[in-house]
């Protein structure tokens, strides 16, 4: 009860979809992110581009569907947003529990200074526009997890407003291709959280603990369908999806159940539904209350919220007894799509390697430490990092961090590469053997193996002759033009030198004994 929450409202995304009856849908989406302590967003209904699939054939039926979401996401503080209980993961129900938290008479809130620098800060992250000053409201409701019969919110004027959040989508044919769009954002709000219910269907009873609720994210799906220029479809809503894979599930039946409903004469009621995670498909919980039943009325014990920036900063103010929008702009970390564009401008990257670079914990860290330590380009870093090195971690299922090359051996090992010491080939075996984890440098590696690339030219002109000798079919082939066969001998040969000689020597030495 009254632990932190964000509440973000995104605003309606559309989809288009072109359908025959009992046929299937497509449709295209973004995906949503998540904060900590509660801040909400609260979704609602905005005239979003049409992603259309095919041209509808004759028979065909398009609809569009419309989805908001209002995601709740736990800030990250050691109290509560109006009680000074402390926020603590799998605490002993009720363990945490002030006389406000549990609405004793008498008892009043007391604003987290913590939580307010939060939401201004993500509001600030998801370019939002942050109101100077915010107001509290009562949302009143009955429920067993709710004893003061009202949740404190901000329903008229939230602590931040209008903001946008770019993503991308991967598309072409490998989806390697990544494309921005944009989901808007349509305010963020700080909120009381209520209780936890706990059911036991065995005694047939329901027991309550105020300590704080769902975990650290869920989400409510808004969702509608329409034919294209025409008003938009009635919505439900999908309430307390905990995970982006439920989520997307979830909008996917929802859609397909409203376009088969009115396709089959129905029609769509504005109700409160649930989503079974187990058989995939939502149900009704009850009909959609609308905001005149929560009778939304000011809250009389918190004063209005005032934020300062540094035009309207008083002289003299206690920076303890104020909170400063632009001190608080100036800690904000270098924010992702800052990042990648930096990465494409800095280092001459695909904008998609800067995607994935971003989505693995500890892969970005890990890249501009080689990039610190290393004389070879970054496009030859980004090639080993995103390749090799991630290829050989999704194998074994590994974190970065949990990687036994460290960034300080790949770089050597690229220096390595990069200065001609050993070739391509020996540079892989040099990485696999630093994947053994039995703590040899790579100089080390090449030295005990001896995959040192070779200089000796004669030598290589006295293996390439021997191989030659050895095969003369290829050589017959290559001296009729066959142009596969000068890849068999380089082949033979770097198998012959255990890829210690450089390709394109081995190639012009070649060419030259077969003329």
């Amino acid at each position: 009860m009254a632990a932190p929450m964000l509440r973000w409202v995104g605003r309606g995304r559309r989809w288009t979809f072109a359908r025959v009856d009992g046929g299937s849908c497509h449709r295209r989406g973004a995906p949503t992110g998540s904060t900590s302590n509660r801040i909400r967003e609260q979704s609602s209904v905005a005239q979003q581009p049409l992603y259309t699939t095919q041209k509808p054939r004759k028979g065909e039926h398009k609809w569009a569907a419309v989805v908001g979401l209002e995601i709740h996401a736990q800030i990250s503080s050691n109290s509560k947003l109006f009680s000074g209980s402390q926020v603590r993961f799998s605490a002993p129900p009720n363990s945490l529990v002030s006389f406000f938290d549990a609405s004793l008479p008498g008892t009043l809130p007391v604003l987290n200074r913590r939580c307010v620098e939060a939401a201004v800060m993500t509001g600030l992250a998801l370019n939002c526009h942050i109101n100077k000053k915010s107001l509290f409201d009562r949302k009143h409701y009955f429920y067993a997890d709710l004893p003061a019969g009202y949740q404190i919110t901000q329903q008229r004027l939230p602590i931040a407003v209008n903001g946008s959040l770019t993503y991308g989508v991967c598309a072409g044919k490998k989806q390697s291709q990544v494309i921005p769009k944009t989901v808007r954002i349509k305010q963020i709000q700080l909120e009381q959280d209520s209780g936890k219910s706990l059911h036991d269907d065995l005694r047939s009873q329901t027991l309550i603990d105020l300590n704080r609720a769902e975990g650290q994210l869920r989400v409510d799906a808004n969702i509608s369908v329409h034919h294209p220029g025409e008003p938009l479809g009635v919505r439900t809503e999908v309430k307390n999806l905990n995970s982006i894979r439920f989520l997307a599930k979830a909008i996917d039946y929802e859609i397909q159940r409203q376009i088969d409903e009115l396709e089959n004469g129905g029609e769509i009621l504005n109700e409160t539904r649930s989503f079974h995670h187990q058989l995939g498909y939502t149900m009704s919980m009850r009909d959609k209350e609308g905001k005149q039943d929560y009778r939304f009325m000011p809250e009389p014990n918190l004063p209005p919220l005032v934020l300062y920036d540094a035009t309207s900063l008083p002289a003299g103010a206690d920076p303890q007894q104020v909170i400063n929008i632009d001190q608080i702009r100036e800690t904000l970390p270098e924010l992702p799509s800052v990042t990648r564009e930096r990465l494409v401008q800095q280092y001459g990257m695909l904008l998609e390697h800067s995607f994935t670079l971003l989505n693995e914990v500890g892969l970005l860290e890990f890249f501009q430490n080689v990039i610190k330590e290393t004389r070879a380009e970054p496009k030859k870093v980004t090639s080993w990092v995103l390749n090799t090195f991630l290829g050989y971690l999704k194998q074994q299922n590994l974190a970065v961090s949990e990687s036994p090359v460290t960034p300080s051996a790949l770089a050597e090992l690229l220096d390595l590469l990069d200065s001609r010491a050993i070739s391509s080939a020996a540079a892989k075996q040099v990485f696999e053997e630093l994947w053994k984890r039995e703590g040899k440098t790579p100089g080390q590696i090449v030295s005990e193996k001896q995959l040192e690339l070779m200089e000796d030219r004669g030598a290589l002109e006295q293996l390439c002759h021997s191989v030659m000798e050895a095969h003369p079919q290829v050589v017959m082939d290559l001296k009729e033009g066959n142009p596969r066969a000068i890849n068999k001998l380089i082949g033979l040969v770097r198998k012959a030198t255990q890829s210690r000689a450089d390709p394109a020597m081995i190639k012009e030495i070649l060419e030259k004994l077969s003329s």
